[in-house]
């Protein structure tokens, strides 16, 4: 750890970030090289009391989650608990970007959670967005300042390993939303990829009538939440022989980088004709897909993505988005601290290792039948 202790004047700029909550800067793109085991196990992965024992598992157990019983009540915006803190924690929650809708809901999600635990919550991000670098250079800065535990999503889970390593070393616990280390994290939660990737695409299959071509827009190369999701979706179009994909590339999330990509493939023939459907790593994407759908009057095809953002809602509400996802990172990072406070007041460990949230309980999938209930009752986003 010696080279990142050497870079001082980089912690005071990060620590400077923090003090002000202003993080812009340009994104990049960091590769986790881990290979993607979607098999389900009938049992929940074992939490050990030394976390640096507890290794990533890609998918959840039916019991995490389908019947856990949760310390929270309720989703999105409504979500509440009872739990409250012995001593006020000092909490950070650490995302791999501050534009990102997703990671604005989890840092909303983690301020109201601290509001209700009674516990401090801090929110940052890298200026340098989605650069696993900077995440290791605030991590450790924040290690060394007592801190309590961390709500992280990281862009990297080889990366990050560093600094989870030295938190598990002070006894620090670290939950992972999306993106979890290898090894030594707390626990993970946040939805279960794979799942979200499956159900939108068995959706958007089954609307096709199970007859026609396939583009996948990927998330950023590498990146082990993405990959998940890519597996669900490829998995999803596997199970109809008449359904073929005929192109997949990656759009790193992003709404603009993906009406050029869509844009792009459709100038392919083999690609245009007989297109059926888009599905889309996240939300941002879906929405750029449908712009350059619409730019060229491309029509009858359907569209999906994850997240069920603000933007992506009002898009099924206007019939342009077939159906996306309700990923909830706001209950997702309200609920991880909940699991927090419980161990730091009780020294209660969680019954898995991986728990979803929200899963197949919760009614996910939003379309056109049910989006004025989840903007009624279960968005996280304002």
């Amino acid at each position: 750890m010696k080279k990142w202790l050497g870079m001082g004047v980089l912690f005071l700029f990060i620590l400077g970030l923090i003090g002000c909550g202003n993080n812009t800067g340009t994104e990049s793109t960091q590769q986790d090289d881990s290979s993607i085991n979607v098999e389900e196990t009938s049992e929940g992965a074992k939490v050990h009391e030394d976390f640096s024992e507890n290794v990533n598992v890609n998918r959840a157990s039916e019991y995490a989650r389908n019947q856990i019983l949760l310390p929270v009540e309720g989703i999105g915006r409504k979500i509440s608990t009872e739990i409250k803190a012995k001593k006020e924690y000092k909490i950070v929650v650490m995302t791999r970007n501050s534009t990102n809708p997703y990671m604005i809901g989890m840092w909303s999600g983690g301020q109201q959670a601290g509001k209700d635990m009674g516990v401090s919550v801090q929110t940052v991000s890298p200026s340098n967005q989605d650069s696993i670098e900077e995440q290791l250079s605030i991590m450790e800065s924040l290690i060394e300042s007592d801190v309590d535990g961390f709500v992280i999503h990281p862009s990297d889970s080889k990366g990050i390993q560093p600094v989870i390593d030295l938190a598990n070393e002070k006894n620090i616990p670290v939950v992972a939303i999306g993106t979890a280390p290898e090894t030594g994290a707390f626990m993970r939660t946040g939805v279960d990829y794979y799942e979200t990737g499956y159900l939108v695409t068995k959706e958007l299959c089954e609307a096709s009538g199970g007859k026609g071509k396939v583009v996948i827009l990927e998330g950023p190369a590498g990146v082990q939440n993405m990959e998940e999701r890519k597996a669900g979706i490829e998995a999803a179009v596997a199970e109809y022989p008449d359904m073929e994909i005929v192109a997949s590339q990656t759009a790193n999330c992003k709404r603009a980088e993906a009406m050029q990509v869509m844009e792009n493939l459709l100038q392919d023939s083999n690609v245009a004709e007989g297109l059926s459907v888009v599905a889309c790593c996240n939300d941002e994407m879906a929405i750029g897909a449908i712009q350059a759908l619409k730019a060229q009057k491309k029509e009858g095809i359907f569209v999906g993505g994850a997240d069920a953002s603000k933007d992506a809602a009002q898009a099924v509400k206007d019939g342009d988005l077939y159906v996306t996802y309700n990923t909830d990172p706001y209950g997702s990072t309200y609920l991880a601290i909940a699991y927090l406070v419980q161990y730091l007041d009780e020294g209660t460990l969680p019954e898995e290792y991986f728990i979803p949230f929200p899963s197949e309980r919760n009614d996910p999938l939003i379309t056109s039948e049910n989006v004025d209930d989840y903007l009624s009752n279960a968005k996280w986003f304002e």
